[in-house]
């Protein structure tokens, strides 16, 4: 295994899970969570995610090419301006989900589990990534980043109450917000490139 290549593709995961949407989340619950209430609501979030993003990881590629006839590249673009639109709600608004939740609200599945750990850029990456890269490759960096991002959610609490105290969570979620919408733009343009390549190669052959 190509140890270089875990660690880039586990931080890119990571950035398109986007810790810091967790956080926000579950830190602003009201009335707030309990501890239990926090465990039992990352488990089953976490567990949710990972099996969807392992699944799709798996059958996605052939799913996408042999169900949809759709090539990685649209899907890349598509998830791209996806992404694209989270990260601009999040830089405008300074947060990543359009609706209020609050407590006695089952958030595991929805918004935690998908869209905001499965989200589009994620699902996109995953498929995009198994098909360069292997399924073992990408399954290890997908349960890695889920694994980092679940150590985050258990300390959301304790994290949220700093982040008040600094009067940094505005920030932050636009900074993050920012680095999402620049992957999703290079996510985009990676998906134009492999499709205008094979237009464009006969051109530049001929010049």
């Amino acid at each position: 295994m190509d140890v270089d290549v875990f660690v880039q593709t586990s931080l890119y995961f990571l950035a398109l899970i986007n810790p810091p949407s967790k956080v926000f989340l579950l830190s602003s619950m009201d009335p707030p969570y309990s501890r239990a209430e926090l465990l039992k609501v990352s488990v089953t979030a976490t567990s949710v995610a990972l099996a969807i993003l392992l699944v799709l990881s798996g059958i996605g590629h052939v799913l996408l090419h042999e169900v949809f006839r759709v090539e990685i590249y649209s899907l890349q673009v598509a998830g791209g301006i996806v992404l694209f639109i989270i990260g601009l709600t999040a830089v405008r608004k300074g947060r990543f989900y359009e609706q209020d939740f609050h407590g006695g609200t089952d958030i595991s599945i929805v918004p935690l589990a998908a869209p905001l750990i499965a989200g589009p850029g994620t699902i996109t990456a995953a498929i995009s990534f198994a098909a360069a890269h292997g399924i073992t490759m990408t399954a290890l960096s997908l349960t890695t980043a889920v694994a980092a991002n679940f150590l985050v959610m258990l300390m959301s609490l304790w994290i949220g109450r700093i982040l008040q105290r600094l009067h940094a969570f505005g920030p932050l979620i636009r900074i993050t917000g920012l680095i999402v919408t620049a992957v999703a733009v290079q996510m985009t343009l990676s998906g134009l490139s492999q499709w205008l390549g094979p237009l464009l190669s006969p051109v530049t052959t001929g010049s």
